[in-house]
């Protein structure tokens, strides 16, 4: 199969949506061998800043010495990016190779009165195929939007299990309230596995330690009175934890969190698992957080008009961008783009990044089937700043945001929302530059 109809495959199956259990992803990798049972995997959920953390842990396993795969969704740049080994992602023969083989599979469970399998289903199975078979040491696995019900809690051999910021999302798969969706996620816990929590309220790290403790797992935690010391600008930050100086190459106060989760979790595995005692040195930690790269989160595209992009897609989101752009980009005027998708919490986000903007341009996501019409989006924006216009395309929307920051100096372009149009902002600036 060619990578583009392997690639047209997925996106078939794209269409019978999201369906929460494990049912039909177990019964898909018990044909296939159960590959997941050969792997080691550090199983990773959260609302926000998963998948930095998973960045930050895979860089750092690989300075010690360790083949480290990663899954991640959604992607970015290329849709390949979320089957990655060691920095490089899956090559396109390989997935063609690999649909081969699960394609018949989806097919026959249709043929036996079961249902097909989803996207994220395939994808999670192609991808524990993919590492089994490269040899992988380690797995960063992260989940999708949920944690009990998620394809991929179907792994029984995590060696721990690590929680990024909890927050409010996907209330319609996972409950109404932050602490159900705390006990949801807390599903991934493994008995007599090692959790390691970021920073999060009290409400959420009580869940959590609860979870832990019925499946006889330690619990341990970040704290932010543990971290202090901490310096931000838009080239990173520096923050002391542990007795030690931490460096990240990611701005934004969100990012040092992020780091320090991953600083903590990485050295309670060297604690607690003897055949992982003394894997990585402090240096080599520090050098692991340095090649740390994590597009589409507070990700500087442009120097000249300053364009910076960020997916922040729900209110905690929202929040943390606020919070890092009051603090990097303090004392100046923002112009914002905006795109969203119709299932987020639209007023929300609105109300927190919009009300102090000097103007706003609404965009519609590219290829989503999800995707706000930037009409839509303005109507609701000018509830809460009647600065904003709606754009035809991203395109757009970056030529007249530049057009409007040449009035001013002291302007700066922030894109945000949905991680769907990330990447084509990604392009565009990456288009500008060279020429």
């Amino acid at each position: 199969m060619t990578y583009r109809q392997a690639y047209d495959y997925i996106e078939e199956c794209n269409k019978l949506g999201s369906v929460p259990g494990l049912d039909s992803i177990r019964e898909l990798c018990k044909r296939l061998g159960d590959p997941q049972d050969k792997l080691r995997f550090i199983h990773i959920a959260g609302t926000n800043g998963k998948g930095s953390t998973l960045a930050y842990i895979s860089c750092i396993l690989k300075e010690a010495g360790l083949k480290v795969g990663r899954y991640i969704s959604p992607t970015i740049c290329e849709y390949l990016e979320r089957f990655d080994i060691g920095g490089r992602h899956m090559s396109k023969a390989d997935f063609g190779r690999y649909m081969d083989i699960v394609m018949p599979v989806c097919e026959s469970m249709v043929k036996d009165g079961l249902a097909h399998p989803t996207s994220f289903e395939i994808e999670t199975a192609t991808a524990f195929m993919y590492f089994a078979d490269k040899g992988c040491d380690m797995v960063l696995l992260e989940c999708g939007m949920g944690g009990e019900k998620d394809a991929t809690n179907i792994v029984r051999t995590s060696v721990m299990e690590v929680f990024a910021h909890i927050d409010m999302d996907h209330m319609q798969y996972l409950g109404d309230t932050i602490e159900a969706i705390a006990r949801e996620k807390a599903g991934i816990i493994l008995k007599d596995s090692v959790v390691v929590s970021g920073i999060q309220t009290e409400s959420v790290h009580r869940i959590l330690k609860e979870e832990a403790d019925k499946r006889n797992a330690r619990y341990v935690s970040v704290d932010t009175k543990g971290i202090s010391g901490i310096k931000l600008n838009l080239k990173g930050g520096t923050f002391a934890m542990d007795g030690c100086r931490w460096h990240t190459p990611l701005p934004g106060i969100h990012q040092i969190y992020n780091a320090a989760l991953a600083v903590k979790s990485v050295k309670t595995l060297m604690e607690v698992r003897e055949d992982m005692a003394d894997i990585c040195s402090d240096e080599a930690i520090q050098r692991g957080l340095d090649a740390t790269v994590w597009q589409g989160r507070l990700q500087i595209v442009s120097k000249k008009p300053p364009v910076l992009i960020d997916g922040a897609h729900n209110p905690d989101a929202a929040r943390r961008l606020k919070e890092s752009a009051d603090i990097l980009l303090k004392g100046r005027d923002r112009i914002l783009i905006m795109g969203m998708l119709k299932d987020k919490d639209i007023e929300g986000v609105a109300d927190i990044m919009c009300k102090d903007a000097k103007m706003i341009f609404t965009v519609t996501p590219p290829e989503n089937p999800r995707a706000l019409r930037s009409v839509e989006l303005a109507g609701i924006v000018s509830k809460y700043n009647p600065a904003v216009t709606s754009t035809d395309s991203v395109e757009e929307a970056c030529e007249m945001a530049e057009l409007y920051a040449k009035q001013n100096d002291n302007s700066v372009i922030i894109a945000f929302g949905s991680l769907s149009f990330m990447g084509r902002l990604i392009d565009i600036y990456s288009d500008k530059k060279k020429r």
